[in-house]
């Protein structure tokens, strides 16, 4: 007998304490799948009228969902870089199988359900996939996001990674750095304090004066700070002015898998120093002390293929998205119509192209 799943409403003060079980530790796991990423998200970046849910199985598996307007989607922001179902240790194939097919069987019978920034390379997935199916649930995929990142081999150093990038960039490296040593001064904060609520208002002043649109949860980034400080995770640079003490460029990141990874979350320069390089020069500051001073040996840029990323880190994966679609619902069956639809078209097109260069 398959296991039954439920949907539970979640407090906007954060998970419930009973999904510990599946929930990642900060300190040594994957932070996006923490309590602390968790309760940040949802206490500080939830839509308007979005309601957070769980799709849960027992204790043994969890999907971190929002309602909104009648409709179900993973539980992700704008801020979000990856989501996956939250599962036991040690559950196993037919465990991971048999918790799909509870969520097909809870999830089908109304309109699909998005899921975005998902690893199609993940151990979780498919098993529970091929459980969704057999719970009544078409999983239709679709592609959701880049990711770039970079592992070191072992022993590189920041002299290996800088010799691993183009030659524009190193030589810009280079000729920043030197000039940025006779001008500007680096603060790192790691933790809780007075230098931290310095460097938190450095950073909203930076931003406050680069290029990027208005920040639509403004209390967000501060309060992630403040939370991965506590943990001994938070590393924030702030690049400031030697003769002005005036900030021009800053950028957070988060450590996690016990130190041997860190994430950017946010990075910002000042375009009123934008002749200076600030960015450049914070980031190539940044990841040697990452490299050099923390032991990091992987590097992650979160998602979105902005061109820079190509520059900095050399390795891109696919995130994926999947829209859970019920076949009987209409709207899963129009869902179910238009990947059908698409995947036609593109192999016309396909069949087309290569007419073309048969013909050419």
């Amino acid at each position: 007998m398959t296991a039954r799943a439920r949907l539970v409403p979640v407090p906007r003060g954060g998970l419930p304490t009973w999904c510990d079980a599946v929930l990642a530790p900060a300190e040594g796991g994957e932070f996006f799948a923490s309590r602390a990423w968790y309760d940040t998200l949802i206490g500080h970046a939830l839509p308007t009228g979005a309601e957070p849910v769980l799709a849960m199985v027992g204790d043994a598996a969890l999907l971190p969902l929002l309602r909104e307007g009648g409709r179900l989607r993973a539980l992700s922001g704008d801020y979000t870089l990856d989501w996956r179902p939250l599962v036991a240790p040690g559950l196993g194939y037919a465990g991971l199988r048999e918790a799909g097919q509870a969520f097909g069987r809870l999830l089908r019978g109304g309109p699909p359900v998005l899921l975005n920034l998902l690893d199609p390379e993940a151990p979780d997935l498919s098993p529970m996939l091929a459980g969704m199916r057999r719970g009544g649930l078409l999983p239709l995929h679709y592609l959701s996001a880049g990711n770039w990142h970079e592992v070191l081999p072992a022993g590189a150093g920041w002299e290996g990674y800088l010799a691993a990038r183009p030659p524009t960039l190193r030589n810009t490296i280079a000729r920043k750095l030197a000039r940025a040593s006779r001008g500007t001064v680096l603060e790192m904060v790691r933790t809780p304090g007075t230098a931290l609520e310095a460097g938190i208002a450095a950073y909203e002043e930076v931003r406050a004066r680069s290029w990027k649109p208005h920040e639509p949860f403004p209390d967000f980034d501060a309060t992630l700070m403040r939370v991965t400080a506590r943990l001994g995770l938070l590393r924030l640079g702030v690049l400031r002015d030697a003769a002005t003490d005036r900030p021009m460029a800053a950028q957070y990141w988060i450590l996690d898998r016990g130190g041997r990874r860190a994430t950017v979350l946010k990075l910002a320069h000042a375009e009123d120093s934008r002749a200076a390089s600030p960015g450049t020069v914070l980031s190539a500051l940044m990841i040697r002390g990452l490299i050099e001073g923390e032991g990091v040996w992987e590097l992650d840029f979160g998602r979105g293929d902005d061109a820079y990323k190509a520059q900095w880190l050399s390795m891109r994966r696919q995130r994926i998205g999947l829209v859970l679609a019920d076949p009987l619902h209409p709207a899963g069956l129009l869902a179910l119509l238009r990947q059908l639809g698409g995947a036609l078209r593109r192999r016309l097109h396909g069949r087309v192209g290569d007419s073309a260069r048969a013909s050419g």
